[in-house]
């Protein structure tokens, strides 16, 4: 790899390492763009409402900061990039693009684990009937309309236990929609490296039929996997099996 657009940082509650240990791990294993794209504070008024996944809204500046201050000191090394991975809420998403317009992010990717919102009718990604998988579908392709993503992080998120069916039928729409709107779909390495069932097989070759581009996203929680050469050779050998377009070239 030679970029990756997939980086937590320790706010998100999850991942481990500080922001320093990341840049130098990428620069060490030789990546030329580096982007970080923690889970993005949600904004949701009216509310004292946190999620524990993601940062809290008091420290977007403190992110921004973090990391547009590392872009300056290591610019002559490695080209770094100030993201974020955001849900897409339909009720929300406004506010929250203009919330997070305050610190000019250079990129967001869409990284759906939730239905709906997190504030009524929550539903897990971990979904379960023809139905939900339907609905995500329909969320997520409202989402990518809006223009605001640069690519679709882990679309194989909620898996294949759903009938053969509406397996072919919605990942087929969700495939065709992000193709017309020429927006790549993730191969994702924590899924990889972590034994879970993404990135999907099955999913993939949907992809390859429909003719979609791909791209090799690390969404490295720890510094040592931003270059995760076992998980992206794994990746590589996916993307030569199933004839698959992969982007190779930054986007950004």
């Amino acid at each position: 790899m030679i970029f990756n657009y997939h980086t937590h940082t320790t706010r998100c509650n999850h991942a481990f390492g500080g922001d320093r240990e990341y840049v130098e791990n990428a620069i060490q294993k030789g990546l030329k763009t580096l982007g970080f794209s923690d889970h993005a504070p949600y904004f949701f008024p009216n509310t004292d409402y946190y999620s524990p996944f993601r940062m809290q809204v008091d420290e977007l500046f403190a992110y921004a900061d973090s990391i547009r201050a590392l872009q300056k000191e290591y610019e002559k090394d490695i080209r770094i990039l100030l993201g974020f991975e955001l849900e897409y809420y339909p009720d929300f998403h406004k506010g929250e693009t203009e919330f997070l317009r305050q610190v000019s992010p250079d990129y967001l990717i869409m990284g759906q684990h939730l239905l709906n919102n997190e504030l009524d009718h929550v539903v897990s990604i971990n979904l379960n009937t023809d139905e939900l998988l339907a609905a995500y579908v329909s969320q997520v392709l409202e989402g990518l309309q809006t223009g605001d993503f640069l690519y679709l992080a882990h679309p194989d998120l909620p898996g294949c236990n759903f009938s053969k069916e509406a397996v072919e039928r919605e990942y087929r729409r969700l495939c065709e929609g992000a193709k017309a709107m020429n927006i790549p779909l993730e191969i994702n390495l924590l899924g990889v490296r972590t034994h879970r069932h993404y990135p999907s097989e099955r999913f993939f070759k949907i992809a390859a039929a429909v003719g979609n581009s791909v791209i090799i996203g690390s969404d490295a929680h720890e510094p040592q996997d931003v270059v995760d050469l076992p998980s992206e050779a794994f990746a590589k050998d996916m993307v030569a099996s199933l004839g698959l377009k992969l982007i190779e070239t930054t986007l950004l």
